[in-house]
């Protein structure tokens, strides 16, 4: 049954296919005395908007300069030097010298440590994915490696050395695919301690509050599928972008409309909210059904509030 399952799991997220796609790194996977010879290749891109500064004046390109912050003068490569912050105000200076001999020495391997089961890992430790690709006819070690992930529901947990910097990785299989998915270490995501939670446990919610939230849930249920979500954001920029461009216009004015703020203080009555939604699932529902002819009934309907809307201002690229 749970072989069953991660192979479901597995198809569901199988990536497209990364063919002809460049090569970013080549090593290979080692576990035990196995060798597999693979190549990493990007997985995701950062598609949002990037605001670039320029001079309002004469729409120039603005760049960034090295400046002391105490005299805001400008300084020299050569007068810089690497601290380390220690303590308030207080600064340890490491030369090249060496930080290169603390720096991880490349290996060219995706090195496994350890196995765990899939469910164990959190998905806030995971930062961005790699897709891997055998490489020097490694076809069917590579294919028995991905096999046995999937039929065991277990995820391998390694170390990557890239462009200098060593990463805590999980070697995850995702349809045909193994993904390399790098990772936060431990001491970069934060505890629950500062955080007051309710406590964990159906008894802090009562029985009729979660029937109701469970068939919500069920009702609005559906396939993953990636192409049902976009930026919205990016796209109405880049729509309006085009537009300017198309009407020889250089400079833009961004009035996104705002949401109605929520009231923070009210107090929630979880039990009327649920069916309120269920309410209006069945109302959706309705509305998508096949018409069907009925006398014709006078309703008087109310005025809807008017909405608020505020402008807002893209923030500038960060020096």
């Amino acid at each position: 049954m749970a072989k069953a399952a991660a192979s479901k799991a597995a198809a569901a997220t199988a990536p497209a296919s990364s063919g002809g796609s460049r090569t970013l790194w080549k090593g290979a996977i080692t576990f035990g005395l196995v060798h597999i010879p693979v190549g990493l290749h990007t997985a995701a891109t950062a598609e949002g908007v990037d605001f670039d500064w320029l001079d309002k004046r004469t729409m120039d390109p603005v760049g960034y300069k090295r400046v002391n912050k105490r005299t805001g003068k400008e300084i020299d490569r050569d007068h810089i030097v690497k601290g380390v912050a220690y303590g308030e105000g207080k600064y340890v200076v490491i030369s090249p010298e060496e930080i290169e001999a603390v720096f991880p020495k490349t290996t060219q391997t995706i090195a496994i440590e350890r196995f765990i089961d899939a469910a164990e890992m959190p998905f806030i430790f995971l930062e961005r994915p790699y897709f891997v690709a055998p490489t020097d006819k490694s076809d069917k070690v590579y294919a028995l490696l991905r096999e046995t992930l999937i039929a065991t529901g277990k995820i391998g947990l390694a170390r990557v050395v890239i462009a200098t910097k060593q990463h805590l990785a999980a070697l995850v299989p995702s349809g045909p695919a193994l993904v390399l998915n790098l990772l936060r270490w431990g001491d970069e995501v934060k505890t629950l301690d500062s955080l007051k939670l309710p406590p964990a446990g159906k008894k802090s919610v009562s029985a009729a509050e979660l029937k109701m939230a469970t068939q919500l849930v069920q009702e609005m249920s559906g396939p993953w599928n990636p192409g049902d979500f976009k930026d919205e954001f990016r796209r109405q920029v880049m729509k309006l972008v085009e537009k300017k461009a198309k009407a020889g216009k250089a400079q833009t004015v961004l009035e996104p409309e705002e949401e109605a703020p929520q009231a923070s203080g009210d107090v929630i009555d979880l039990t009327a909210l649920l069916k309120r939604s269920l309410g209006h699932k069945g109302r959706a529902d309705a509305k998508s059904a096949p018409k069907t002819k009925a006398p014709a009934k006078k309703t008087t309907a109310k005025a809807a509030p008017a909405r608020k809307t505020g402008t807002t201002t893209p923030h500038r690229k960060a020096a």
